[in-house]
């Protein structure tokens, strides 16, 4: 192993933790320092660390050996990315509908991992000991907008972090069914699998002891003609929550197959516009820079699809 892949410092303070102190040191994450030390490739002193809890004294020397990056099992392609910003631990990709994030069964390729890897070719830094990109949050396949992406293993545990503690900024904009009574309002409660079909999400009853808490915060732009648009304000992230959400109260997103119900009305329209998803567009996404400190915020233009649809449902006073 060559000295490029070896980091050489001092303890700077005495009395932290291991994991703490030579992460607050490096570009590595607590975590991806304590799987070294798992490994056998982390020296303090004279001896290989054998615990992420000892306290080593200040001016002790320590010495990491870190691996090149293992390459990620996804394939990389060339698909055309739009970036509303990046540098070298994130990127901002404003997704377009239709694009899944992750590889699974049955979308293996020509997802927006795939292109991540073409595109960040050379600087993922090994996230987790893999050259890959750190998703730390997704959006469906047919819903439009911004996500954030980690290059670099320190940005996406910072990342991770915002997401848990629901400290970042995310809204979204939605085309929904009938006009929402109160017209601003909050929905709360647990979601979780669907007990009638297993694939589908739910709200289920406060007292279930399943499900996660959920938090959606909701206002009307403007009424259309038998629908509305909306904006969602998340305080929490789970899966499918606006759609969920506002399925619940009555007003399910309009092209949604799976939380609406098929509209006779809606349908001829639907068909001349070829619009074929659920009308949910990723809008603004804000959160604080995990190696900066910089408050960062982007915004996305609802897309033509989207704007099409709007126009054609017409505007009501």
């Amino acid at each position: 192993m060559g000295d490029d892949n070896v980091i050489r410092g001092v303890i700077e303070d005495g009395g932290q933790r291991l994991d703490k102190a030579l992460a607050d040191l490096t570009d590595l994450s607590r975590e991806r320092i304590k799987a070294l030390i798992g490994e056998g490739r982390v020296t303090v002193g004279k001896s290989l660390a054998k615990s992420t809890s000892m306290k080593p004294a200040a001016g002790t020397s320590f010495k990491i050996d870190v691996p090149e990056a293992a390459p990620a099992e996804a394939v990389a392609q060339d698909i055309p990315l739009n970036v509303v910003y990046e540098d070298d631990d994130l990127i901002v990709i404003d997704k377009p509908a239709g694009m899944v994030v992750h590889p699974a069964a049955g979308n293996p390729n020509g997802t927006l991992v795939n292109a991540l890897l073409h595109h960040c070719a050379g600087q993922l830094s090994g996230i987790g000991g893999v050259a890959r990109p750190g998703i730390v949050h997704r959006i469906d396949k047919d819903t439009s907008g911004l996500l954030v992406v980690a290059k670099s293993d320190v940005a996406h545990e910072g990342l991770a972090k915002q997401f848990a503690e629901h400290s970042l900024e995310r809204a979204y904009k939605a085309v929904v069914k009938g006009h929402p009574s109160p017209a601003s309002g909050t929905i709360a409660g647990m979601i979780g699998r669907s007990d009638r079909d297993r694939k589908k999400m739910a709200v289920l009853d406060d007292n279930s002891n399943r499900g996660k808490r959920a938090v959606t915060h909701f206002s009307t732009l403007a009424r259309l003609d038998g629908a509305a648009l909306v904006e969602c304000r998340l305080e929490t992230g789970r899966t499918h929550q606006i759609r969920v959400h506002m399925s619940s109260i009555g007003h399910a997103l309009i092209g949604d197959p799976v939380y609406g119900r098929p509209d006779s009305r809606l349908r001829p329209l639907l068909q001349r516009l070829s619009f074929t998803r659920q009308a949910l567009h990723a809008a603004i996404l804000g959160f604080i820079h995990p190696v900066s400190g910089d408050r960062l915020h982007f915004s996305s233009d609802i897309p033509p699809d989207m704007r099409e649809l709007i126009d054609a449902l017409g505007f009501r006073d």
